[in-house]
């Protein structure tokens, strides 16, 4: 068993050994006479930069809308009767005056047959009392028959050309009555489906018609926008009609373009915003009552303005701000007046200028006085 002299002994030796190696080396990393170490160079980052440019901007306003038919008519019947014919086949597209259906005529046909032969003898009567009424005042003229007489056929003169009017009007009625058994298409449209069939009796007291008729053309679109934008659209609609576009939901195809033509006269309480209803020409049949689409309206366009793309502007503490490149490839943070941003690009209002370089993508990797450098093209992503 070892003594503690020995013990104490390597514990000596380890310490001296510890030490020559720490001297070596300090002795082997001595520096070179004549020789400097140089400093570390600031790191260049790599991100994505373009130039600011000028060029006109439209600003549009975006919103989602609800396609409306501008007309939807219940077609109705106004006779009773019963179905002989439906003609029209469900989701066809009629014009105005295009049949529907055929009410059974014949009763009508007799009713108009009876109101022309009621009137036909009151004019008899009438053309009969008109010549004893003649006869009767010639009479009376010569003081050859009584003036009681002339005046009792002059009264029924009167009455049967009052019954011979009532019968005209009698045979007018009839005659419309005829002409209902025709039912036709108040608009032109697109059908729905059928809601009766050829052989049922209808009424014109049935609450369901025949069918609804649709007008697909032209069509509108009613959508909502905030009152903020309200005083831009009046004062702009006073020098022309604003152009309207309607996009698919996901805003990736135009389906239509139109012209504003109404704004309501209110500012809902309830979501701060105001109706807005825009028509379109719909020959294609593009447009479908219903139906959801994206919507934008045109509001002006901005002549010969400052702008870089969208992802180049930044928030921070004192509001909007851009990474400008400098001269020397350091970059320094700049405050700006950040329009509106339109199709992927900023408006600048102030604080850049036209041709200075912005970062558009890598900001978070970069710092006030960061030199930097572009990505080449392949490595972007």
């Amino acid at each position: 068993m070892p003594s503690g002299k020995t013990l104490m002994s390597k514990k000596v030796i380890r310490l001296l050994l510890l030490l020559v190696g720490i001297a070596a080396a300090v002795i082997g990393y001595r520096q070179v006479p004549g020789q400097r170490i140089a400093p570390a160079a600031d790191p260049v980052v790599p991100v994505d930069m373009q130039a600011a440019q000028r060029r006109d901007l439209p600003i549009w306003l975006e919103a989602i809308g609800t396609v409306q038919p501008l007309s939807t008519v219940n077609v109705k019947v106004r006779v009773d009767g019963q179905l002989q014919q439906v003609p029209f086949v469900e989701g066809q597209t009629v014009k105005a005056g295009d049949l529907l259906a055929v009410i059974d005529p014949r009763p009508y046909e007799a009713l108009l047959a009876q109101a022309v032969a009621a009137k036909a003898k009151d004019e008899a009567q009438l053309e009969s009392t008109r010549v004893e009424l003649d006869r009767a005042e010639q009479l009376a003229a010569a003081m050859a028959g009584s003036k009681q007489t002339a005046d009792t056929f002059r009264a029924q003169f009167a009455a049967l050309k009052a019954t011979v009017q009532a019968d005209a009007a009698a045979v007018d009625s009839a005659r419309l009555q005829l002409s209902f058994t025709r039912v036709t298409a108040p608009i032109s449209g697109r059908t729905g489906q059928r809601l009766a069939y050829a052989g049922s009796i209808v009424h014109a007291s049935d609450a369901n018609g025949i069918v609804t008729v649709t007008q697909m053309n032209p069509i509108s679109i009613v959508f909502a926008l905030p009152q903020d934008n309200l005083m831009d659209i009046s004062h702009q609609s006073k020098s022309q009609s604003l152009q309207v576009v309607a996009m698919t939901r996901d805003g990736a195809r135009e389906i239509a373009k139109g012209t504003l033509v109404f704004t309501d006269n209110q500012v809902s309480a309830a979501t701060g915003q105001v109706q807005f209803k825009a028509n379109f020409d719909n020959s294609e049949g593009s447009l479908w009552p219903g139906q959801l689409v994206a919507v934008r309206v045109l509001l002006r366009t901005q002549a010969n303005v400052v702008t870089v793309p969208a992802t180049a502007v930044q928030q921070g503490q004192n509001g909007s701000f851009v990474y400008v490149v400098r001269s020397d490839h350091s970059v320094e943070a700049r405050n700006v007046d950040a329009g509106p941003v339109v199709d992927g690009l900023q408006w600048i209002r102030k604080g850049i200028s036209e041709g200075e370089m912005a970062v558009t993508q890598g900001q978070y990797r970069i710092a006030p006085g960061v030199k930097v450098s572009q990505i080449p093209a392949t490595g972007r992503p």
